[in-house]
Formats: C-alpha cells, structure tokens, sequence
C-alpha cells in the first residue's frame, strides 16, 4: 500500500513516485474525487518524452475531460494497460493506479510534500 505522505504533488493534481530513479505518475485522491467516476483514460506511448507543466493525456469522467499535466521531465518507459480497459481503478485506489513510468527524470524542484499540498488544496478550495 502507498503511503500519500512519501509521495511528492504537483500544483495540477498529480503525485510522483520515485523509485530507483523510475518516476511514477498518478492523479491524487483530490483530483479523482472532483472529477468523479472516472471512464476512459488516453495515455502517451512508451518512449514519448514529457515536459514539465504540459498535458501529456487525459481522463475523461461522466462529469468533464481532464488534462493529464506531467509533473516532471521525463522518457515514458511504460503505460499502465491495465487502467485502458478499467479507469475506475483510478477512482478505486488513486495512489495505487500509476498511469506511466518515467526515466531521466528532472524538473522535480517545484513539487510539493504532502504536507504542503493538503494546504494548498485548502487554500484552493476557499
């Protein structure tokens, strides 16, 4: 199970894992629940390289169409397959359900903690 505390965020609702220099990328709990139940979800190819700060898919939801922004730099290395057939997943176990691998990972320095993410959440929610 993922801890969200062990993850960072960016200020467009996506969180990053790292591990072993793998990038993991996903929506946050947040960003699933404003959008509702998640239907289809159109993610980039391996190989595709993402910049920081734009859209590199999309989830679509019962409600609205939702720009996937990357959060970092990065080389996409995989997809998660299972979540084309099943993006309800997403809704199920956000921190769970990565939407891509990346390597060559950069452009981490204006990602939030946690900590700093619930707040900015708050404050954006007022």
């Amino acid at each position: 199970m993922i801890d969200p505390k062990e993850l960072k965020y960016s200020k467009s609702h996506e969180w990053v894992r790292m591990e072993n220099g793998t990038a993991y990328i996903g929506i946050t709990d947040h960003a699933q629940e404003s959008l509702g139940d998640l239907v289809f979800v159109n993610l980039p190819d391996v190989d595709d390289e993402l910049e920081a700060g734009e859209p590199f898919g999309d989830v679509e939801s019962v409600k609205a169409v939702s720009d996937i922004i990357a959060p970092v730099n990065g080389v996409v290395t995989e997809i998660n397959e299972e979540l084309l057939d099943a993006p309800e997943k997403i809704n199920e176990e956000p921190y769970e359900a990565w939407l891509v691998k990346l390597t060559n990972v950069s452009g981490d320095d204006d990602l939030l903690d946690a900590d700093e993410y619930d707040r900015f959440v708050e404050e954006e929610d007022e």
